[in-house]
């Protein structure tokens, strides 16, 4: 587990830091009197005893050589003490006289010894075993053990007896995992799991390579591979495999390491380990192949309806055209003919002159039909039947579609159509249902039906199920047992049972009242206090007050843009001025160097037990390959750039940069910058935004879609920014879809120091689901929204008396609040918001399938009419107060600020992402996003030197000018070329605090004090 020289630095004292010094070497008024009690003690014994009270809190035990103690502890307690620290050197001569005070100590902080048998050594077993049900790792488990010692306060055993602890419990965590699924491990199944790992010859790779690689693309074919795929499984009853009684951190790691564990190195272990890890990744493939066909059924199902709208619409506009013409000839056409003077017989030859035979031949022949409710969008679908045949019913076989309220008729129709084709029939049965198909395609049908056309009937109506049933996995009224994804929504929240002991604890956590009049009354005193300001500032703004939100002549609400904010020339001198100060760093250099302020490399632990990641070598490679996927250079071309061989990169890769250490070494970045007194200048860390980024994509993916006008093929990385400029969260999306879905998903997943009460983003995240929830949950939405003139707003009572109460305001409020809704929905919605706050469902999953939901789902109805207030409370204040217009631009323009830093990292191969699979393009981003971070760290940092360099020049440097700084500065950056990755070399080139130094300040002469 440990070489011999790791064995004596674990038995000895390591080097102490800052923090841990003040906090474990500084005594107490209590400490005090136990060391020096005023008789029988020397200054040697003193500080002897004083370095081992200070030792076990912070070790866990003392070193038997205590005069090896840190020298700057010892200085420590030897000053305050008012002794020599040299005196150390003497003490324990007499080893009794150490052991007795050791014993006193113990005593005194109430520590115990965990010997044998005793009560501490058996829970320290149990502790060891649930961890190494967790984990892997030798040496994290001895780790983890030494920091549930010292929590525990029980002294740590010798080095050996906790090493051979570990390896117990890791042998017990092996034959525990045996035993609670050998039940399962039948002769058959053990040997389908070894056919997991024999090469198919027609595949050329092994089932398990087969079945772990996601699909690229949403076609009929990649649909049908990923059924057959699920089949196979399903063959071997994958999806019925049972693993709940193994811990879910045990099972997510089993599958972590069969996933990413060479064939060969799978086949080298002993059965008793490879059988659950194989066991595992089945288990868990089961369940994302079935997730994986619905997704790419809605994608290819979509993607063809996509289509058709072009088409549609395309013909929209030549009709349009058309059209055109046609009103034209009225335009001739209409005065003669309402001309009482002229005589009808001469109305004929009047315009067949004026307009001109050939005219009216080229309008005639132009056909001129009706058209449809949906303007022809089912008829252009209808091109795309025989390619959706080629893939529909093999995922109607394969899938187990249910339906919730409501949906009785589409579930039916669903078992008609499979039963057709499974027979090969051809016409719709005449009792089949058709109240589930849209009012805007019911013509088609009728049509068809009237004219006796079985065929057209029964293509438009197997395009109606399809279309149905896409739309119901969409909004949760058609769910598929087993899935994640796609499961039932009410599996989503807390069952009644399971919220209400929870539910008082969450109503004080977020500040809602638990009935619903109390809720009622709330929201309503919300309400009339922001249209009292609402309407006190229509009233005072003067019609020809072009600068103020005012009623125009015919009580139109007008919104003039908000001016420019005034920042101070002087602000944008002191950034040019510190920028010049700053030092230059390669990219390598300046990740080393805050690696020494920050500890974030420790993150990056071994997916096979997160084994800690604290030699040069193995911090050198996870930084090559985080510059490499970052900067979108590749594996390849960062081997050729910094000497590091491309097998070693694509080994780090895979076992330690992984989307859970990526964030875990962010949030360690962004706590550090909080913690800087200049980022408190920049912003409080209290208010958020997020928005969306595009970046073009090279080859197949599921997540690139074709926009032109962002230049072809590119998927959206959705970011959320600080208001001190730091990035807390990163998401891939689908450029086409609806960013709101995924806002609160980081918002409550966030797991930094920032206290993020209030977020803002621009349209794209504005719906009433959203408004509604955030409420809910404790935290507030402030959008910036495009027309915010034409939304419909709420009043409490009738419009007579709205207008009595607000006559300037009262006429904009379009709608009545439905508060009964609300009040016999408000114990779910609390259950939903609270099943939300403590993460029992997926925020993204709910505001997806809620706002896609029926007019038949109540609570989806209520969750919107809650939203209709909160929104109407937004945009009431938004009206109302200039400076809360003003705090919400600022903040999409701190984020807005990143995306040009995000595209100067992100450079190489013309910025184009060439990875296909979701999980490799969220890793690139998490990549850019510690990056950037990293970058706006360390640029605040030295920002925050040359600040207090000016000051104790005697410059005023007030905090009203930092606060319009951007950190978002790369030009002392440098991320091209040779890209050298020596961390022992980088850290002696630090100065003895740790920082590189200042270039001078180039002070304009208008700047000297």
């Amino acid at each position: 587990m440990f070489s011999e020289d790791q064995l004596e630095q674990l038995r000895s004292f390591p080097d102490i830091g800052r923090d841990d010094l003040i906090r474990f070497f500084t005594l107490t008024p209590a400490d005090v009197a136990f060391v020096d009690p005023g008789h029988g003690r020397g200054a040697t014994d003193r500080l002897g005893l004083a370095v081992q009270l200070c030792t076990l809190p912070w070790l866990g035990f003392v070193p038997d050589e205590v005069s090896s103690a840190p020298p700057v502890a010892v200085a420590r307690l030897a000053e305050r003490r008012g002794v020599d620290a040299a005196m150390l050197e003497e003490y324990g001569r007499r080893e009794q006289t150490r052991t007795d005070h050791l014993r006193s100590v113990v005593k005194y902080l109430g520590w115990v010894h965990a010997s044998p048998g005793s009560a501490a050594f058996k829970e320290l077993e149990q502790f060891l075993l649930d961890r190494a049900m967790e984990h892997d790792s030798p040496t994290l488990l001895f780790n983890l053990a030494r920091e549930y010692l010292i929590a525990a306060k029980v002294i740590r055993p010798g080095v050996v007896t906790l090493m051979e602890m570990v390896g117990t419990a890791r042998k017990a965590a092996t034959d525990l995992t045996h035993e609670t699924v050998a039940d399962l491990l039948t002769e058959q199944v053990c040997s389908d799991l070894d056919r997991m790992l024999a090469v198919d010859v027609g595949r050329g790779m092994t089932p398990l390579a087969w079945l772990t690689t996601p699909a690229v693309e949403a076609t009929a074919k990649s649909v049908k591979a990923t059924i057959e795929k699920l089949e196979w499984l399903r063959g071997m009853d994958a999806h019925l495999l049972d693993l709940s009684a193994l811990p879910t951190e045990r099972r997510r790691f089993l599958a972590t390491v069969g996933r990413r564990s060479t064939n060969q190195a799978l086949e080298r272990r002993d059965p008793e380990r490879r059988y659950p890890i194989l066991l595992a990744v089945a288990a868990q493939s089961a369940v994302d192949l079935l997730d994986e066909v619905v997704a790419l059924f809605d994608q290819a199902v979509s993607a063809r309806e996509s289509r058709a709208k072009i088409k549609t619409d395309e013909a929209l506009v030549e009709r349009a055209k058309k059209g055109e013409t046609r009103q034209l000839l009225m335009d001739v056409i209409l005065p003669v003919l309402a001309d009482p003077s002229i005589p009808d017989e001469q109305v004929g030859g009047l315009l067949r002159e004026r307009i001109g035979m050939s005219r009216l031949r080229e309008t005639v022949a132009g056909e001129w039909r009706p058209l449809p409710k949906d303007h022809g969008r089912l008829s252009a679908m209808h091109a795309s039947y025989s390619y959706l045949r080629q893939f529909t019913p093999n995922v109607l076989a394969a899938i187990d579609f249910q339906g919730g309220p409501g949906t009785a008729d589409l579930m039916a129709a669903v078992a008609i159509l499979k039963k057709l084709n499974a027979g090969g029939g051809r016409k719709v049965p005449e009792d089949a249902p058709t109240s589930f198909v849209p009012a805007r395609y019911a013509d088609y049908l009728d049509k068809a039906r009237k004219t006796g056309d079985d065929t057209s009937f029964r293509h438009y109506w197997e395009l109606c199920v399809i279309l149905g049933l896409r739309d119901g996995l969409r909004s949760g009224d058609i769910f598929v047992p087993g899935s994640r994804r796609y499961a039932d929504p009410s599996t989503y929240l807390y069952t009644p049972e399971q919220w209400q002991p929870k539910q008082a604890a969450f109503c004080t956590l977020v500040g809602k009242p638990a009935t619903a009049a109390d809720a009622l009354a709330q929201g309503k005193e919300e309400l009339h206090t922001a249209l009292a300001e609402l309407e006190k500032t229509l009233a005072g703004a003067a019609p020809d007050d072009t600068g103020a939100v005012r009623l125009d002549g015919d009580d139109n609400l007008v919104i003039p843009k908000l001016t420019a904010e005034d920042v101070p020339a002087e602000a944008g001198e002191l950034k040019d001025e510190l920028a010049g100060m700053l030092p230059f760093a390669p990219i390598a250099s300046l990740l080393i160097e805050l690696d020494v302020r920050t500890g974030f490399l420790d993150c990056f632990t071994h997916a096979g037990g997160r084994k800690q990641a604290k030699s040069a070598e193995l911090k050198r490679n996870i930084l090559a390959v985080l510059i490499a996927m970052a900067t979108n250079l590749g594996l390849a071309r960062m081997s050729e750039a910094c000497g590091v061989p491309y097998d070693v990169l694509a080994w780090t890769m895979e076992w330690y940069v992984r989307e859970d250490t990526l964030r875990e070494a962010n949030t360690c970045i962004v706590n550090h910058h909080h913690g800087l007194e200049l980022a408190g200048v920049f912003g409080g860390g209290t208010m958020s935004s997020s928005d969306g980024q595009r970046f073009p994509v090279r080859g197949k993916s599921t997540t690139a879609r074709q926009m032109p006008i962002h230049g072809g093929k590119v998927l959206s990385t959705y970011t959320h920014v600080s208001d001190q400029h730091s990035t807390y969260g990163t998401k891939i999306l689908i450029p086409t879809q609806r960013e709101a879905q995924f806002i609160l998903d980081e918002l409550l997943g966030n797991a930094t120091d920032l206290p993020i009460d209030e977020h803002t983003t621009d349209t794209h995240g504005v719906t009433l689901i959203n408004f509604a929830l955030f409420d809910l949950v404790g935290k507030l939405l402030s959008p910036r929204i495009r027309d915010l003139g034409k939304i419909t707003l709420v009043r409490d009572d009738t419009p007579t008396e709205t207008a009595k109460r607000y006559p300037h305001a009262g006429p904009l409020l379009g709608a009545r609040w439905n508060e009964a809704l609300v009040a016999d929905c408000w114990p779910d919605l609390l259950r939903m918001a609270g099943s939300l706050k403590y993460g029992q469902a997926t925020a993204s999953l709910v505001v997806g399938k809620w706002s896609a939901a029926s007019r038949q789902n109540t609570l989806a109805a209520a969750l919107k009419e809650w939203g209709t207030l909160r929104r109407t409370i937004h945009a009431a204040k938004y009206l109302s107060d200039p400076s809360y217009r003003r705090r919400i631009g600022r903040q999409l323009n701190k984020g807005e600020s990143l995306h040009a830093l995000r595209r100067d990292l992100h450079y190489a191969q013309q910025g184009t992402i060439t990875t296909p699979h979701l999980a490799d393009q969220t890793e690139q981003a998490w990549c850019l996003t510690v990056l950037t971070n990293a970058v706006i760290t360390w640029t605040t940092e030295y920002y925050q030197l040359a600040v207090k360099n000016l000051r104790a020049d005697g410059r005023d440097v007030p905090d009203e000018l930092l606060a319009h700084i951007s950190p978002a500065h790369s030009e002392n950056v440098n991320f091209f070329g040779v890209i050298t990755v020596d961390v022992e070399a980088e850290l002696a080139k630090l100065d003895g605090g740790g920082w590189r130094p200042l270039r001078p300040a180039a002070v304009e002469p208008s700047l000297r004090p």
